[in-house]
Formats: C-alpha cells, sequence, structure tokens
C-alpha cells in the first residue's frame, strides 16, 4: 500500500515536557519503529505537524535584534528541523536492526537481495523541504486561529500583543499566540514525492502543513504571515499522491462521541456522511475529522485516526477510527 502518516508537532513536543532538542529527539526515537515495520512492506510518506517548535522560533530576533522572523521563513526552518530529526531516527533505528540480526539471518538477507523489506536492512529516506499554495484572499487571514508557541501569563500576553500585533486565544485557561491557517489548495512537490517513492525512499515532507507562500498578482510566489494544519494539507498530499490510507496519528485512541461525559465511547468505523452529522471540537478532533472525510471524498482511500503506538492495528482497522 501506499500510506500517509501524520505526527502531531504535539507528539513531537509533548505539553509540560522541556521543548529541547534532546527531548523531541528522544520522542521521534519512540515513533521509529512503527514508522519503520509500516514501511516493510509499504510505501511510505512521513508529514508532521509544527505548531510548537514554529512558536518558540518565533520568539528569535531578526540579526538587527528587532522583528521576529516572517513565518514562512519559520516554517522552512522547522520543516529542515524535525524532518533531520526524524530522517536520523530512523536511520538509527535501521542501524540497531541490522546490527540484532544474526550472521546467518544477514546472509539470508544479502543472498536475497532484500533491502529492509524485512524492517531489518538499510531502506533510503529522503527529506523534502515542501510548499504548499494558499489563496492571498482566503478568509482565514481575517480569522487567526491556529495555536504556535508556549503558553503565556495574561501579563506577558498583553505585552506581546503590543510589540508585535500578535493575536491571542484561550487555550485550556491560558493565553497563546494564534496565527491565520488558510486552507491549502495545492502541494507543490507532488511529483517529487511520486518519483522518490517509486525508487524505494521513505519520504519525510509537508512538515508544518508545507511552507505556505501564495501568487501575488504578477504570478509570482510570494511568502505568507500562516502556519497551515497539518492534517488538512496531509489529506490534500495524500489526494494527490492517490494513497491507500491517510494516518493521523494523534494521543487518542480514537475519536469519542460525547466526549467528556461519562457516556464518552470511541467510534470505530464512520462514513463521511455519518461523522458529518456529528460536530467535533475545532480545538481537539474536529479537524482531524475533516481531513480524513475530505480525503476519503476525493480519492475514495480509507483515513484513520488513532495513536501512533497502535500503528499496526490502525492499518488492519482493529484499532482506532476509521473513515470510509
Amino acid at each position: 500500500m501506499r500510506i500517509v502518516i501524520g505526527v502531531g508537532g504535539n507528539a513531537i513536543a509533548p505539553r509540560g515536557r522541556p521543548n529541547t532538542v534532546a527531548d523531541q529527539r528522544a520522542q521521534i526515537r519512540q515513533a521509529c519503529g512503527p514508522l519503520l515495520d509500516a514501511a516493510a512492506e509499504n510505501e511510505l510518506v512521513i508529514t508532521h505537524g509544527n505548531g510548537p517548535q514554529v512558536g518558540m522560533l518565533a520568539l528569535q530576533r531578526d540579526p538587527d535584534g528587532n522583528q521576529p522572523l516572517p513565518l514562512d521563513v519559520l516554517g522552512a526552518e522547522t520543516q529542515g528541523m524535525i524532518g533531520y530529526l526524524i530522517e536520523t531516527e530512523l536511520r538509527n533505528e535501521m542501524t540497531r536492526r541490522a546490527r540484532a540480526l544474526t550472521k546467518q539471518q544477514r546472509a539470508e538477507v544479502h543472498r536475497e537481495g532484500e533491502t529492509v523489506r524485512s524492517g531489518s536492512g538499510q531502506r533510503l529516506v529522503t527529506t523534502v523541504l515542501t510548499l504548499a499554495e494558499v489563496a492571498l484572499d482566503d478568509p482565514a487571514f481575517q480569522n487567526p486561529t491556529k495555536p504556535v508557541g508556549p503558553i503565556y501569563t495574561p501579563e506577558e500576553a498583553e505585552k506581546l500583543a503590543a510589540e508585535h500585533g500578535w493575536t491571542f486565544a484561550d487555550d485550556g485557561g491560558h493565553p497563546r499566540r494564534v496565527v491565520p491557517s488558510p486552507r491549502p489548495r495545492r502541494i507543490i512537490q507532488v511529483d517529487s514525492t511520486k518519483q522518490l517513492l517509486a525508487a524505494g525512499h521513505i519520504v519525510i515532507c509537508t512538515g508544518g502543513g508545507g511552507i505556505p507562500i501564495a501568487r501575488d498578482p504578477r504570478g509570482f510566489y510570494v511568502g505568507v504571515e500562516a502556519v497551515l494544519d497539518k492534517d488538512a494539507s496531509s489529506a490534500l498530499f495524500a489526494s494527490e499522491l492517490k494513497a491507500d490510507v491517510l494516518v493521523m496519528a494523534t494521543d487518542a485512541d480514537a475519536v469519542m462521541l460525547d466526549w467528556g461525559t461519562p457516556q464518552a465511547r470511541p467510534l470505530r468505523t464512520a462514513t463521511v456522511a455519518e461523522l458529518e452529522k456529528i460536530d467535533f471540537a475545532a480545538g481537539s478532533m474536529g479537524p482531524k475529522v475533516q481531513a480524513g472525510c475530505d480525503f476519503v471524498r476525493r480519492h475514495h482511500g480509507r483515513a484513520v485516526i488513532g495513536r501512533l503506538s497502535d500503528l499496526e492495528h490502525l492499518l488492519d482497522g482493529s484499532a482506532g477510527t476509521t473513515i470510509c
């Protein structure tokens, strides 16, 4: 199968943990086992979020110590940073698996001319700097909703809003910066990714939903002040790649009905029509459910929402929520 797996930015930098490179690397290391298992018999594309990371980088200043760098540039920086961490940890996991083989097993793998189809040898891994095109007249530019960076005290938020014109919204009882998140219209590197998959690469791309760009009135590309939704971009990208399965990894076992009540229960399988009748919270499962429905509607593939640690069972339909 051709599989697209989206790993959230909060999964790489969980709340309540130090947002250091060492900690993010440790989180990614835990995810690499399931990812390599999925790649053993399938074509694999890994996408990822960048909300915590891009918000932290936005606290930096330009070389003159004045304004923060533009969000499109920070999106490119986080793509490179997180893609580098994922790629190196995937390669390290492959090395650990190769060293765990006995001499006889290594000889058998070599004799059969296999490369990590058993998950135990070396695969090609490539990180792609990915652009995502949006429309300059998207109404999201007038209604910032995408949370980025850390939480603040009300006093800190008020000061930053005055200094930089930032918009803040409540996130779990604390102010957090929110930025525009326009809808992605096109992922630029689709053909490049198809060629890499055909050549046997595991591809890491569309980080942070893609670097946000738009065409100006003359038809030239320009960066825009936005952070795209990773799930929406992953769904669009998976459709354009004609993927068989889109997996949206989260920190919940499945989509829950009546969330937050004693009647809460997992939704295991649902059609697009059934899900469109249910109101999911915009700040939690709403974007993932919408992205899954968009993918199924566009391409008639299968979308799954659940824990990355359950990946094997997400793919065979025995865990998480399947949208079909």
